[in-house]
């Protein structure tokens, strides 16, 4: 009888062992990439569970761990802002002229008021005007007043984060951000007089360019940027000193404004007097009348901000919808209480973690910064993330939520992924020392599942084919678990 025993409890112990084993264990393909880019399996953050309802995970590793998750962070703020605001939420910018118009003379003042339009590029801007211009305004005899105090932000320098000022993922928000703060230089090769002809979008007041730069003979392409040798330290001229490649053909290249701060006093006074406006005074800070505006400008949907804000990863877009969080009242389809109401970070940090209190955990609630990712502070467990993408995979808004992920070798930042091509609608994620994914996987028994694989390690940019076996192998979901799986390989332990 004590041999029995004994023998049934080493089962035991072995059945134990066994299972105990497999919950460490990697994909071997996962393993293997990840062996390869010599990232330790302690600087990673696995899971994988059934998308419907909350099912216990296939796959876990490290999953408690906080981790930075980059621009995977935005699932946080586009979840909470579709949940909280609805699909079908516009942002205003209210307009006022300010006075008279008489014989196509407004003697006052042209006011716009910003609300956190998250995408209020040039060619909206120019419908903007082009509605004043309806008014039967073509000369403005006062200012153009120009009203952002929805929001209150800190002031940064562009270069404070990854000292790269003029990248545009690096603009700070604004109640009224114009065209992202940035301006995009086209260049069309013209052999016949052996140049490239310049274009600047939008037209900035006070600006000096070239409008165009000599052929290089380079028989290709290469680094055309670095051939231009392009100075943008002064922002009243932006010199281009080098030559450009013919072999190029048309390029366009977004950059930054080296002055944030007077950029969109440069680009409404640019624009308007590109459309034949005329201004008697200037452009200048001010706060908007408490009479009704004379008209309102309506953005795109929400639905249709985040698409561009996870398929392209937008930062300074997630921004904005961070801050409006902080603007508007709970509530399905809520407009801001009025329009006069302020946000700030705080008021957006504190809005986005009551809703996920409410709607997501009432204890375990992720580190957050400024909604974006774009930070070195933000922190989030696999274990929260996937939380998430279970209960949001329930709600109404899901559909909207899935449509807006880049699509594996398909679309936005995953169009050169070489996972299983358009089996997953994932958010990427990237800074120095940081790559993640997050999102859903469609199987092909047709279970659907949630991934998320975050990587924290200074070599986390070798992690993409490691991300891309992980993603094969939920796709391949009809493999037995003794084949598709092992143990973590030696220097790789979880601790």
């Amino acid at each position: 009888m004590h041999i029995h025993r004994s023998v049934f409890a080493l089962g035991l112990s072995w059945l134990f062992a066994v299972f105990s084993t497999q919950a460490q264990t990697l994909p071997l393909a996962v393993a293997q990439a990840l062996q390869q880019a010599k990232i330790p399996a302690n600087a990673v953050s696995l899971l994988v569970a059934e998308a419907q309802g909350l099912a216990t995970p296939r796959l876990t590793h490290r999953t408690d761990i906080p981790m930075n998750p980059a621009s995977v962070m935005k699932l946080v703020t586009t979840t909470a802002a579709l949940d909280l605001l609805g699909p079908a939420y516009v942002w205003r910018t209210p307009v006022w002229l300010d006075g008279v118009v008489e014989n196509g003379v407004l003697k006052g003042n042209l006011v716009i008021q910003g609300q956190g339009d998250p995408k209020l590029v040039q060619e909206r801007l120019w419908l903007l005007l082009r509605r004043v211009q309806g008014l039967g305004v073509q000369r403005i005899a006062g200012h153009i007043v120009l009203d952002n105090q929805a929001f209150a932000v800190p002031a940064t320098n562009p270069a404070d984060f990854d000292g790269e000022p003029l990248r545009p993922y690096n603009a700070a928000p604004d109640a009224l951000l114009l065209n992202f703060k940035a301006l995009v230089l086209t260049f069309t090769p013209d052999a016949r007089q052996g140049v490239a002809h310049v274009q600047i979008d939008p037209p900035l007041a006070g600006v000096q360019l070239h409008t165009q730069v000599p052929l290089s003979k380079s028989a290709t392409c290469g680094d055309y940027r670095a051939g231009l040798r392009a100075d943008f330290s002064n922002p009243s001229r932006i010199r281009l000193d080098g030559q450009y490649p013919a072999a190029c053909g048309e390029k366009v290249w977004p950059v930054a404004y080296a002055d944030p701060t007077s950029y969109n006093a440069r680009a409404i006074e640019g624009l308007w007097r590109s459309m034949g406006g005329q201004l008697d005074g200037s452009v200048i800070s001010g706060v908007a009348p408490a009479a009704p505006p004379s008209f309102e400008l309506a953005s795109p949907t929400l639905l249709e901000m985040i698409r561009d804000i996870n398929k392209f990863s937008n930062n300074v877009m997630a921004q904005q919808v961070f801050l409006t969080l902080g603007l508007a009242p709970p509530g399905n389809g809520a407009q801001p209480t009025s329009p006069w109401a302020v946000a700030t970070p705080d008021t957006a940090r504190l809005a986005v973690r009551q809703w996920w209190q409410r709607r997501i955990s009432a204890s375990d609630v992720p580190t957050l910064d400024n909604g974006s990712g774009l930070s070195r502070t933000s922190r989030i467990s696999a274990a929260q993330l996937g939380l998430l993408l279970q209960k949001a995979y329930a709600w109404p808004i899901m559909p909207e939520l899935m449509s807006s992920l880049p699509v594996v070798g398909v679309d936005g930042t995953l169009k050169r992924s070489r996972a299983s091509l358009a089996s997953a609608h994932l958010k990427t994620g990237s800074l120095r020392d940081v790559t993640a994914l997050a999102g859903y996987v469609l199987g092909q028994s047709g279970q659907r599942y949630v991934l998320v694989a975050m990587v924290n390690h200074p070599n986390a940019g070798a992690a993409r084919p490691a991300l891309d076996a992980l993603i094969d192998w939920v796709v391949m979901d009809n493999l037995p678990p003794p084949t598709a799986l092992l143990p973590a390989l030696p220097g790789h332990q979880t601790p």
